[in-house]
């Protein structure tokens, strides 16, 4: 990544500041599936509530969305271990946490959306029009 788009660009990753900061003040502390890194203070100098500041260096795209929930439990001190440390336990029946896809190019798009050329299949027999009674 160019020196300019680092200065000046928060949304492809973090800029030049953040990484100075986390360098300074921060401790590694993990990545998650998606590749994103989590720190976490070394001390509560900077902190408005008592406890140590945590951040996320996204990697690509700054997308909320693209951290998990176990992640963001910890990020918003609902867990006190990270996830390296105390996975969530998972049931057997919950899927893949998966990010929100909308607004990008691998959103869903069904047949007849206006994004995939808004053609549909004409509407069949089995469709009544509603009267009242």
């Amino acid at each position: 990544m160019s020196v300019l788009k680092k200065i000046f660009t928060w949304w492809n990753g973090a800029t030049i500041g953040i990484h100075f900061t986390i360098a300074k003040r921060g401790v590694f502390v993990g990545t998650d599936e998606f590749g994103n890194k989590y720190y976490e203070a070394k001390d509560t100098k900077d902190s408005y509530d008592g406890r140590k500041r945590r951040w996320v260096i996204f990697n690509g795209y700054a997308d909320a969305s693209k951290v998990g929930p176990d992640w963001h439990g910890w990020l918003h001190h609902t867990f006190d271990e990270p996830p390296t440390i105390a996975p969530l336990p998972r049931k057997k029946f919950e899927k893949d946490y998966v990010p929100n896809l909308s607004g990008t190019i691998h959103a869903y798009r069904p047949k007849g959306s206006l994004a995939r050329g808004g053609e549909r299949q004409r509407a069949t027999g089995d469709y009544e029009a509603w009267t009242p009674e």
